[in-house]
């Protein structure tokens, strides 16, 4: 009797041990990619450079997943409101994960610019998503149009967009 209760704790043990290895243990943190200060700088200068190729004057913002500034530049030249705008553009751009001018229609646009949460609606920014990673966004302003102000936010995102997809 006695080894008959020894293989049924045995077995029982065993039972007990396998139901917990099956449990996968809940994940207690998450892992973020976050973009470094250098990469965030070169995404700008190459926004604003693009620009000035093309004539303009510019206010580029890289801002992290969080819609978190990382960088804002000013060209020389750029109005100083440029600054706010190109922020409010990849603060939106961050927090919807599209382009500015895919949200210029986005239905609740009205609504949520009026709400006073830093969001602007139109186009001149772009996602940072590159290999499967949710870096942030880039903004741009100071162009005559927004689809200006994002050709020059993409040249941000191009300059480092195959080095980060080689991570």
């Amino acid at each position: 009797m006695r080894t008959g209760i020894i293989t049924a704790l045995m077995i029982l043990s065993g039972t007990i041990s396998a139901a917990h290895a099956a449990d996968p243990q809940p994940q207690l943190t998450v892992k973020v990619a976050q973009l470094t200060l250098e990469t965030a700088q070169k995404m700008a200068a190459a926004a604003i450079e693009n620009c000035r190729k093309a004539g303009y004057s510019v206010a580029v913002t890289v801002v992290d997943r969080d819609g978190a500034a990382q960088v804002s530049e000013r060209d020389t030249l750029a109005a100083p409101v440029a600054l706010k705008i190109s922020a409010e553009k990849a603060f939106t751009s961050a927090m919807f994960q599209s382009k500015g001018t895919d949200l210029e229609n986005f239905p609740g646009r009205t609504a949520l610019g009026t709400a006073d949460a830093g969001l602007l609606f139109a186009g001149g920014s772009v996602p940072i998503n590159v290999g499967g990673y949710i870096y942030g966004a880039i903004g741009v302003s100071g162009t005559p149009s927004g689809a200006l102000d994002e050709q020059c936010a993409q040249a941000g995102l191009d300059a480092v967009s195959d080095d980060l997809a080689m991570q």
